[in-house]
């Protein structure tokens, strides 16, 4: 049953987000992207600040041993990135596949054929079904919001490699089969780790913090300094508006539910 639940939320995570973001028309991703990163940034703060690193210190582990891990995650994530295979690269409003200003720079992000994208969006996938393995094996409302937040930040990152992929030169067709292929990678991580993890349950409460590190580091280190550029009081408002949004719906999920 929870190889299952795994499965299925591994899917929703990875190709879920692939085929919501192969349908929004250019104009609508331009209004929608916007507060889905606003959304994305709330929800992935709050799972991993109001849920999973709450979870994991409730082990009665060493809490320096803990926060050593968090630091070493953050510091992980950030040298993947550096070798540009975690990926998770967003385009902002007026992005425009036919848009030539974008184009030469999304040729190049892409690399030959598109490979470079499919590589660091599978490396990504792939840690995101682990951390959803982890999260079911500790807790199913553990996974349940683990999956929702890996969901959230999942669809504006691949409409942005979408329109990156478009702009490289491919087919609508082609960028979706792209996108398709490594949104597999979430299911082939989180099967891997569900017959990996299952004889390490003492090491999970470290896995937790491992996610958690993970959504941190894309919240601050790349969605929140999208919703820094200089927008008028009402966009800001509005930001403020959808990141609160982000919080509730994770306290909502969660809301007078115990993970013991």
């Amino acid at each position: 049953m929870i190889l299952l639940s795994i499965v299925v939320a591994t899917l929703i995570g990875g190709l879920l987000s692939v085929l919501i973001a192969a349908t929004l028309t250019v104009a609508v991703i331009g209004r929608i992207v916007p507060h889905m990163v606003s959304i994305s940034a709330g929800v992935l703060l709050g799972t991993a600040l109001l849920h999973l690193l709450p979870e994991a210190f409730e082990s009665h582990l060493d809490p320096h041993q803990l926060f050593m891990t968090l630091l070493g995650g953050l510091m992980f994530f950030f040298l993947l990135e550096k070798a540009e295979l975690y990926r998770h690269g967003h385009h902002h409003e007026g992005d425009d596949p036919e848009h030539h200003h974008h184009h030469g720079f999304d040729a190049d992000q892409a690399g030959r054929g598109g490979w470079s994208v499919l590589v660091g969006d599978s490396i990504h996938n792939f840690c995101d079904g682990l951390i959803i393995a982890a999260a079911f094996l500790v807790d199913s409302h553990v996974g349940v919001v683990t999956t929702l937040a890996i969901a959230a930040h999942e669809i504006p990152q691949e409409v942005g490699d979408y329109i990156v992929l478009l702009n490289a030169g491919l087919s609508r067709l082609r960028a979706l089969a792209y996108n398709a292929i490594s949104g597999l990678a979430a299911v082939v991580g989180g099967v891997i780790g569900y017959f990996t993890l299952g004889s390490l349950q003492e090491y999970l409460p470290y896995l937790l913090v491992v996610a958690s590190s993970s959504f941190v580091y894309v919240a601050v280190a790349d969605l929140i300094p999208q919703l820094q550029r200089r927008i008028s009081a009402r966009e800001t408002l509005l930001q403020l508006f959808w990141l609160a949004c982000g919080l509730a719906l994770i306290s909502q999920v969660t809301s007078g539910s115990h993970f013991h």
